[in-house]
């Protein structure tokens, strides 16, 4: 009797934890799609704004570059303070302040106030690479898997960002383009702090040993090429996530309405959740560092065949493209994971997304600079070849990893 009640109570207990660890992964996946959401309403919205305020597309564009500047700068502290502090908390101020940023962005009286919120939504929106994706890695039992959803969830918000802001904007103008989307932030953040547990591993408990352990010289190499993968990579995905509605508009050809552009643009960056599913589904046959080189050849090779493309076929070569970007991106995180230590992996990812991101400000400058100098031709020459860059450090990291992983001894299994 007393044997059943243990076994029943043991049952409620894991199934209570699995119910908690559901949980706390949905409200993840949710903030993925809302970060990348809300980091890409401004480029749809420029837009339409051209109009309105008699601006060029390369004036209003760079209104947002303090915003994507941001987006890779706090990453850094957001890292640290969840480390120290509290992952669960930093997630909430993510919730609240990107909702307020977003309301103040819809109030905005000028386009310089309007510039204002949208790097406070940079600040805000920082906050989740570095400490949701450290959390992933800390809850998941499924690692490939659970990343790879993440992913789609985040490639969703960008997929969705220009279709859905084109929608507002058309409905209730460009102000409830941000406005609805910040309301939605500030009632969600309510509910994960009345849903979500506090942690139940603080960072006094977090494990200091990572999964494979490295020599300093193969450590040293491998964390470099990762600032230069972290550096391409961030100039590949922020041009070309930002730039595509324009690409899309100019290229396609026919004078397309607003609407047909984002949702074209939609149907593009979905090409890149299909990705993703795949790619949880591969890490788990191949090994992640070689896939990771496999992935970046697939790449460059895409955005290679963008730069002279025009209307159907160039939707197909951007499709490409947007699903390589993403299944690197799914790569990259686990490569990291594998690596770096339960304790210090929030400040890792801060480091990886800071380079990603602060780049982000240099991919909308390079925009507006190239653009006006040679058009889309130029733009995606330019990031074609930093594309190339980008593959050469991957196929380092994966010679590096594959020595490493060759020299591995494995841990005896202890007997039953």
């Amino acid at each position: 009797m007393a044997s059943d009640t243990f076994s029943n109570r043991t049952d409620s207990s894991v199934a209570g934890s699995s119910s908690r660890r559901r949980l706390a992964i949905g409200f993840l996946n949710w903030a993925h799609a809302l970060d990348h959401f809300f980091i890409l309403i401004f480029p749809t919205v420029a837009i339409g704004l051209e109009a309105s305020y008699g601006r060029s597309y390369s004036d209003l564009i760079a209104l947002s570059t303090a915003s994507f500047i941001a987006f890779g700068l706090f990453s850094l502290p957001a890292g640290w303070l969840a480390d120290r502090w509290s992952r669960r908390n930093m997630m909430a101020a993510f919730y609240f302040g990107c909702g307020l940023s977003l309301v103040g962005a819809a109030f905005a009286p000028s386009l310089w106030m309007l510039a204002a919120a949208l790097f406070a939504l940079g600040v805000f929106a920082a906050i989740y690479h570095p400490v949701g994706t450290a959390m992933l890695i800390e809850t998941a039992t499924q690692r490939g898997r659970s990343l790879a959803f993440n992913g789609v969830c985040g490639n969703l918000g960008v997929s969705l960002a220009a279709g859905i802001t084109a929608a507002l904007t058309a409905a209730f103008s460009w102000r409830g383009a941000f406005l609805v989307p910040g309301v939605i932030a500030i009632a969600t953040g309510a509910a994960y702090v009345w849903l979500a547990p506090d942690e139940e591993r603080h960072a006094s408990k977090r494990s200091s040993a990572p999964d494979v352990a490295l020599s300093m010289p193969a450590a040293v190499a491998i964390f470099a090429l990762f600032m230069v993968v972290a550096l391409t990579a961030g100039l590949v995905f922020n041009t070309l996530t930002v730039a595509l509605p324009k690409i899309v508009d100019e290229r396609i050809g026919g004078g397309i309405p607003l609407v047909v552009v984002g949702g074209l643009s939609t149907a593009v960056f979905l090409c890149g959740g299909l990705a993703q599913i795949a790619v949880g589904r591969l890490v788990e046959r191949f090994p992640p560092h070689l896939l990771f080189a496999a992935i970046a050849l697939i790449q460059f090779a895409g955005v290679a065949w963008a730069v002279r493309a025009t209307g159907t076929t160039l939707l197909v070569a951007l499709a490409v493209t947007m699903a390589a970007i993403y299944g690197q991106i799914t790569v990259n995180d686990l490569v990291i994971a594998r690596y770096t230590a339960d304790a210090w992996r929030g400040r890792v990812y801060a480091v990886r997304y800071f380079f990603t991101f602060m780049v982000s400000g240099v991919a909308v400058s390079m925009i507006a600079i190239l653009y006006g100098r040679g058009g889309f031709d130029l733009v995606l020459g330019v990031t074609a070849a930093v594309a190339l860059a980008l593959f050469v450090a991957v196929v380092f990291i994966a010679v590096i990893a594959n020595g490493v992983e060759k020299t591995r001894v494995p841990h005896p299994v202890p007997a039953e």
